[in-house]
């Protein structure tokens, strides 16, 4: 089990922007050190395609929580097979949202809030977890590779999804929403649009190759996502309501031709919603995360994409580069809380908030190493090293038996 780091002298952030107060939707949350969705596949199995969150997850989740602290789970079905993952709980059967409410009273036990991020795959999970059913996604396009059952994706491409589908998953994700506050006590649900999952086959225009009103133009690729957030604000309250996106997703084959234009005009749609449905916030992942590659790596594949700055900066003629912030300057006009996430550290968190890139920070593989992160990093203390041989399956190595700092819950 990985142990704490010899102990150096760190700067205690406690003065930072990241132990400031914060309000968006209904939550006042008391810092910004928000847990990241991190799948974890440690649900317990019921049947095919059923898990359910256990004493596991009641344990993980209430280690985490922090008075006034945010967390976000785990990506979770809308339905039955919306992932056909190993492992991953949904919120679609009275067993899922029993042991749902489980684990947010343990978080609200100490005065934390908790979102429920909510799923579908699409053409990234093989028809063997599916009960053989096709994968459908916006085209017909496979994932390159093998998946996780050691078929080929290729030898059983996706179907694209008919119109009568894409708007029945639509209600399904509010029916899910509805379903994550109602009856497992969830403060809120975060739509999940991003790393080339479903809603993400249909921005990104290399696997959208659609000709109907739900593909060819930017407008028509972002219609599905922007009809799932009306859909879901409308269900639990747009206060109660966010979605993350990953533009410049290189993850499970996705690269769009311009994510800088085509990710602010989605931005723009977001922020032009009736005030009833438009969403208290949008998540999004840095430029310099992905999955596979290196920051640097990321960043040398990204260098020929680039838009013009707007304001100050525009005037001065830089350019600026792979950037969230002119996506969050769109979003900030019309009261949209902005989350960032990827590659941030007890370093880079409280600049990026402190030069407004950004209104809360999301922290994923501190905070699996690091029960007790927010203690750690307003403290000073020093940080347990993770274990990536852990993060996936298994176990309650690496899941619940990361230490405290000296013991302290």
């Amino acid at each position: 089990m990985p142990k704490a780091l010899t102990p150096p002298a760190f700067t205690p952030l406690a003065d930072s922007a990241l132990f400031k107060p914060l309000k968006f939707g209904h939550l006042s949350l008391e810092h910004r050190v928000v847990q990241a969705p991190l799948t974890r596949m440690r649900a317990t199995k019921e049947s095919d395609g059923i898990f359910v969150p256990g004493d596991l997850q009641v344990e993980y989740y209430g280690q985490r929580a922090s008075k006034g602290g945010l967390q976000l789970t785990e990506a979770t079905d809308i339905h039955h097979y919306a992932s056909g993952y190993p492992g991953v709980p949904g919120v679609f059967t009275p067993s899922q949202l029993a042991g749902w409410k489980r684990v947010t009273n343990a978080v609200h036990a100490k005065g934390g809030f908790m979102i429920s991020q909510l799923w579908h795959t699409g053409r990234a999970s093989p028809s063997s977890w599916r009960a053989g059913a096709q994968a459908f996604s916006s085209s017909d396009i496979p994932l390159e590779g093998d998946a996780l059952d050691g078929t080929k994706f290729s030898d059983n491409p996706p179907r694209p999804m008919t119109i009568e589908e894409i708007h029945s998953t639509t209600k399904e994700w509010a029916a899910a929403a509805k379903r994550a506050v109602d009856e497992a006590g969830f403060d809120a649900v975060e739509i999940h649009g991003a790393n080339g999952y479903l809603l993400d086959q249909f921005l990104h225009d290399n696997v959208n190759t659609r000709t109907d009103a739900y593909g060819g133009s930017v407008e028509n690729r972002c219609r599905f996502p922007l009809e799932v957030i009306a859909a879901v604000s409308e269900a639990i309250g747009g206060d109660r309501t966010g979605i993350r996106l990953s533009p410049y997703n290189y993850f499970q084959d996705t690269k769009d031709s311009n994510p800088n234009e085509h990710w602010k005009y989605l931005c723009e749609q977001i922020a032009a919603l009736p005030e009833n449905q438009r969403p208290a916030y949008v998540h999004m992942v840095e430029p310099r995360f992905d999955e596979v590659l290196d920051e640097q790596a990321k960043m040398d594949a990204l260098a020929s994409y680039s838009s013009a700055a707007e304001g100050v900066e525009a005037e001065a003629t830089v350019k600026t580069k792979n950037s969230l912030i002119p996506f969050r300057r769109i979003l900030a006009k019309a009261g949209i809380k902005f989350l960032a996430a990827g590659g941030f550290n007890r370093d880079n968190a409280a600049p990026a908030l402190e030069a407004d890139s950004a209104d809360a920070i999301i922290f994923g593989r501190w905070f699996i190493a690091n029960p007790d992160l927010p203690k750690r990093l307003r403290e000073g203390l020093p940080l347990n090293a993770y274990d990536r041989t852990t993060f996936y399956g298994g176990d309650a190595t690496g899941y619940i038996d990361y230490p405290f700092f000296e013991g302290s819950a």
